[in-house]
């Protein structure tokens, strides 16, 4: 319970927490976030890591001088971590994921997110590899899902690279040009809170259609019968 009190404070004061670090660690804040965003996406038992508003938070605190944090030097080391990350997290699918598909539950893996992802790569196809950059949770298992189907390497690094950048890149510069707005600053673990919500909304959706859907399979067949 503590663990958890602890971790929620973490995210939802993400800027005062970022700010704190920097004054402890100096540079080696860059090794840590590069850590986090690596562990994020590329461990697919942790999808519970904070990415977007921690990119968000991240982008702000190197706004300011005294946080001596560059963000040119932090964009490209995060964009770094997420692409390598995800190339992690397909090989490990590649390698493991086909059995783990296959089995009605795993020890380690949650398997509803495991299956909800594999409906919305059949769906999506690649480029779900992109979109999922802007889903939390989504974005952990696209590529364990990428390397179990076995998509081609060739293939799905051109998606890696351009959703790493693209996810990196956005938040990083939001929080660079707006995170320190009087308004936001003041109100910043809503903006969190905001950020969170609208990450998982895609998700959300996509499980309530896919749910309808199979309810409107079973009731046609149902009827057929």
């Amino acid at each position: 319970m503590d663990m958890l009190r602890w971790f929620l404070d973490f995210v939802l004061h993400l800027d005062k927490h970022l700010a704190d670090l920097t004054t402890q660690y100096g540079t080696m804040t860059y090794v840590i976030l590069f850590g986090i965003i690596f562990c994020e996406t590329g461990l697919v038992v942790m999808p519970f890591l904070p990415g977007d508003s921690l990119l968000f938070a991240a982008g702000a605190v190197s706004a300011k001088e005294e946080a001596h944090l560059n963000p040119v030097i932090l964009g490209g080391a995060l964009m770094v971590a997420a692409i390598i990350g995800d190339t992690l997290n397909y090989h490990i699918g590649k390698a493991v994921g086909p059995r783990i598909m296959k089995s009605e539950t795993s020890r380690w893996l949650n398997k509803k997110h495991l299956d909800r992802t594999h409906k919305f790569f059949e769906k999506h196809g690649g480029k779900t590899i992109i979109i999922a950059r802007f889903a939390p949770i989504l974005r952990t298992f696209a590529p364990f899902v990428a390397g179990a189907g076995a998509m081609s390497y060739s293939r799905f690094i051109a998606y890696n690279v351009i959703g790493g950048v693209a996810w990196v890149g956005s938040f990083l510069t939001l929080g660079y040009f707006f995170g320190n707005q009087p308004i936001i600053k003041k109100n910043f673990t809503f903006v969190i809170m905001a950020i969170v919500i609208i990450s998982v909304m895609p998700a959300v959706i996509e499980f309530i259609r896919a749910r309808r859907e199979a309810r409107a399979d079973a009731a046609k067949a149902g009827e057929s019968s």
